[in-house]
């Protein structure tokens, strides 16, 4: 596979001449300068291009495109977006950038209520505690009947936390769920709002009557319209799984498992329509067997994200060692490299290492985390090679 990295631009505080010089080929990234729904222009898009194969890598990956809300929810401008969407997507396919993952789903990109748990060792992961989250959607959104998707365990819980967090750990809370995860992905909502509770709710609320049928139909739409243009320009469409695996806030997630991946492969069965294979989200799931997953789905999937997790019996998991976990990422690579060996892959998340502390990194990227994890994973893909290449 092809060795890829995550970049956020030409402010990344990591260089393009590093990435190059640990072993990475490709760039995964985006104009995260333009504004969800707007126009990639195929200046822009050639401009970030050049400037990434000028320093001798090439760009791999778009991540992401990022998919509107109003999409999502059908609003009554989608159709103008996807117009908007499908006119970036010919913009890419004319720069030859054509592996594009994005993802579908509501509100939240992905979800963690502690971005820096500690381990023994002095080194963090990104972690979900599931009472935590229930305390952010009972006490701090004030979401209505969410009481009634947890349990008397989780909501005992959640009132021992309401007698104990203070108001920094409220605050600690909402810059985990909502401002310094997401603001740099999906543009819905940037570290300084004034009020991103009051923000974030008033996007809950577009999702109103939205079950896990209607948004399935809204993601089948969206595809069948964007097809002719991905057959004529050759791109690939890759949805990343729902992070986590399981509904969140009263809404539904439709990339979790089997099931869900079968579903929108058949919904829209073209092979421009595929998977981005995200190891970490998956494992996330305890009914999802990962490396089963990863041979049933390796001719639809077009790029891969190499994480792990451990999970607890409470629900609660976190990113685990990338040799570890329940995503099984020896087995998993063993599948892609043999079935699918030209894919795009990148190191997901790492640990956030103690010279890295104070680096202001995007959470779950650090520089030494991720490159300890890649020389880890370029070492299974090495042994794995080697054991295909014997003959007896």
């Amino acid at each position: 596979m092809e060795k890829t990295w995550r970049w956020f631009g030409k402010n990344d505080k990591i260089s393009l001449n590093t990435l190059r010089q640990i072993g990475v080929e490709g760039i995964v990234s985006a104009l995260h300068d333009v504004p969800n729904g707007q126009i990639w222009s195929l200046e822009a898009i050639n401009d970030y291009k050049n400037y990434i194969e000028s320093h001798g890598l090439r760009w791999s990956v778009v991540e992401s495109l990022p998919v509107s809300e109003a999409i999502k929810y059908g609003g009554e401008d989608r159709d103008f977006l996807i117009e908007n969407y499908i006119k970036s997507l010919e913009n890419l396919g004319r720069a030859g950038v054509t592996t594009v993952c994005y993802n579908f789903m509501p509100v939240l990109d992905w979800a963690r209520t502690d971005l820096f748990h500690e381990w023994e060792d002095g080194s963090s992961s990104l972690y979900f505690d599931k009472a935590k989250f229930a305390y952010f959607e009972i006490h701090i959104l004030k979401r209505q009947g969410a009481e009634k998707d947890y349990n008397a365990e989780i909501l005992q819980k959640v009132e021992e936390l309401k007698n104990t967090l203070t108001e920094e750990d409220n605050n600690d809370l909402i810059d985990s769920v909502i401002v310094k995860t997401q603001g740099f992905v999906n543009g819905n909502i940037k570290e300084g709002d004034l009020n991103p509770v009051e923000k974030f709710n008033n996007l809950l609320a577009l999702y109103h009557g939205i079950d896990k049928n209607q948004l399935r139909l809204n993601l089948k739409y969206f595809l069948e319209k964007i097809m002719p243009v991905c057959e004529e320009w050759n791109i690939q469409m890759c949805v990343h799984p729902d992070d986590p695996p399981f509904a969140l806030l009263g809404l539904p997630r439709i990339v979790t498992n089997e099931e869900d991946i079968d579903w929108f492969l058949h919904a829209v069965d073209n092979p421009h329509n595929g998977l981005t294979f995200c190891a970490g989200s998956l494992s996330a799931n305890l009914n999802n067997d990962v490396p089963k997953l990863a041979h049933k789905f390796a001719h639809r999937t077009k790029f891969v994200h190499l994480r792990s997790t451990n999970v607890f019996e409470n629900g609660d998991f976190i990113e685990a060692h990338h040799l570890g976990g329940r995503g099984k990422l020896i087995d998993v690579i063993r599948v892609f490299e043999k079935e699918s060996p030209d894919l795009p892959m990148r190191i997901d998340h790492g640990r956030l290492l103690t010279e890295d502390i104070d680096k202001d990194y995007n959470p779950g990227y650090s520089f030494l985390g991720r490159m300890l994890a890649l020389g880890q994973i370029e070492g299974v893909m090495a042994a794995v090679q080697n054991e295909m290449q014997k003959t007896f």
